[in-house]
C-alpha cells in the first residue's frame, strides 16, 4: 500500500456542464481534495471534453488542486498550454504517441506535477518503468471515454503490481483510481494499493456532493485502517 494520504477527487466529466465555474468551487467547499479534469480529443479516447481555456477560466472560480487528465493523442502538443492554464498536475498516458520519458520531463520543467496513466489491459511495467519521473500513476479502471461506466475489477491486479513496485523503490508515488469508483469499489481498491480516488456519478451525482465525499472518505479511511 502507499503511503500518500487519502485524496478525494470529483470528475469534472460528471457535473453540471452549464455550471462549471460553480460546480468547481463547490468541490472546494464540499470538501474535495482535488477536482479531476477528464480532457478527451475525439481520437485517443471517443468523446470531446475540455480544453486549456476552461481549466484557465475555472482557475478563477476555485483554487483546489486541479487534477488535469490529458487523453490526448499527441499531449507533447499540448502540456505548456494546460500548464499555464492553472493546471497542479499531468497526467499522460503511456499509449499516446511520441516519447512517454521526454513528455513526462516537459510537464516537470513546465512546473507540474507529474502523472503517467495506463488504459486496461496495458501491462503494469509500461508504467513502472517510468516510476521514478512521476508522483503519481493512474491505472484506468473503465475504458476511457465517458462517466458512468462500471468498474473493471480485473485491472486490480495491475494496480498491486504497480502498488509493489512503489513500495519495493521506495519511492512517494500516489497511485489514482478512475472509473466506477464508489463506497462497493473502494476497499478493494484500497486493497490493491490505491490512495487517490476520482469519483464521477458517486460525487456529482450524488444528492448532496459533501455528504458524498465525506461517505467515501470515511469508506476509504476504515479500508486501509482494517489493513493495519
Amino acid at each position: 500500500m502507499t503511503r500518500g494520504g487519502i485524496r478525494i477527487a470529483p470528475s469534472l466529466l460528471s457535473a453540471n456542464m452549464a455550471e462549471l465555474g460553480a460546480e468547481a468551487r463547490r468541490a472546494k467547499e464540499s470538501g474535495a481534495d482535488w477536482l479531476h479534469i477528464d480532457v478527451f480529443d475525439g481520437h485517443f479516447a471517443p468523446n470531446l471534453s475540455f480544453g486549456p481555456q476552461t481549466v484557465a477560466d475555472l482557475r478563477s472560480w476555485s483554487d483546489i488542486f486541479f487534477d488535469v487528465h490529458l487523453m490526448l493523442a499527441r499531449p507533447m502538443d499540448h502540456i505548456e498550454r494546460f500548464a499555464k492554464a492553472g493546471a497542479d498536475l499531468i497526467t499522460v498516458h503511456v499509449e499516446a504517441e511520441g516519447d512517454v520519458t521526454a513528455t513526462l520531463a516537459a510537464v516537470r520543467e513546465l512546473g507540474c506535477r507529474v502523472g503517467v496513466s495506463l488504459m486496461p489491459g496495458t501491462p503494469a511495467e509500461m508504467a513502472t518503468a517510468h516510476l521514478e519521473q512521476v508522483d503519481l500513476v493512474l491505472p484506468m479502471t473503465v475504458r476511457p471515454g465517458f462517466s458512468g461506466q462500471k468498474f473493471m475489477p480485473e485491472v486490480l491486479g495491475t494496480i498491486t503490481e504497480i502498488a509493489e513496485a512503489v513500495e519495493e523503490r521506495d519511492l512517494p508515488v500516489d497511485i489514482q483510481a478512475d472509473g466506477g469508483v464508489s463506497r462497493d469499489t473502494i476497499p478493494a481498491l484500497v486493497k490493491a494499493g490505491v490512495n487517490v480516488f476520482v469519483a464521477g456519478s458517486a460525487a456529482y451525482g450524488a444528492p448532496d456532493l459533501g455528504e458524498a465525499i465525506a461517505e467515501l472518505r470515511e469508506t476509504a479511511t476504515d479500508a486501509r485502517r482494517e489493513l493495519g
